[in-house]
């Protein structure tokens, strides 16, 4: 089995599919999890994407995403 990787591309959907990857995009400032307007659009919001809206650090916050899969493992 591969390894799961969160890259720019991945959607919100997906990540979301861990329940604490949501804490982790509040902390960098992303309230797509608790926004009724993102849920609708979820499976077409890439990270990458999102990041750059909200000027988030992407590489941080991608950092953050994937050690937290790692824990999980």
């Amino acid at each position: 089995m591969s390894e799961r990787k969160i890259t720019e591309n991945t959607t919100l959907e997906e990540i979301l599919r861990d329940p604490e990857a949501g804490r982790i995009l509040v902390k960098h400032g992303i309230y797509c999890p608790v926004c009724p307007f993102a849920r609708l659009e979820l499976s077409r919001l890439r990270i990458g994407d999102v990041a750059r809206t909200y000027n988030a650090d992407l590489d941080e916050l991608l950092k953050e995403l994937n050690e937290n899969l790692k824990v999980k493992k």
